[in-house]
């Protein structure tokens, strides 16, 4: 239990805006959040449309491991890109140097969110790209 309430503090009110009472993130809140259908944030997240329309597989591990870090994401830049729509943008289509060019959306998508994460420390920091 501590390891979650420390991951929730780690991610911030951006991704807990997104869950419901149980803990889960809730997928319509999600796409209706960012104004889009499942169908795209399933193409953004890399997952399967049907996973997305199933509230039993929409709930499982995997699917919210994919969510909260695509959130976890969006909320670390959100404040510098201008908010949290400008984040989307910015994780969908900004090639980062450091990965040959690939999106931070082809990375999460490829399960090297932790990757994009440290890519952002280091450049909280002061690194170069």
């Amino acid at each position: 239990m501590p390891q979650v309430l420390k991951s929730l503090e780690q991610s911030g009110p951006l991704v807990l805006s997104y869950m419901d009472r149980s803990g889960k993130i809730a997928v319509e809140r999600v796409a209706i959040g960012f104004g889009m259908s499942k169908s795209q944030l399933a193409e953004t997240t890399g997952l399967a449309r049907e996973t997305l329309y199933r509230s039993e597989r929409s709930l499982g591990a995997k699917t919210q491991s994919r969510l909260r870090e695509m959130l976890e994401i969006i909320s670390r830049v959100s404040d510098w890109a201008g908010g949290k729509e400008q984040a989307m943008a910015w994780y969908r289509a900004q090639p980062l140097p450091a990965f040959g060019g690939r999106t931070p959306e082809s990375l999460v998508k490829d399960g090297k969110a932790a990757a994009v994460r440290d890519y952002l420390d280091h450049m909280a920091l002061g690194g170069f790209a």
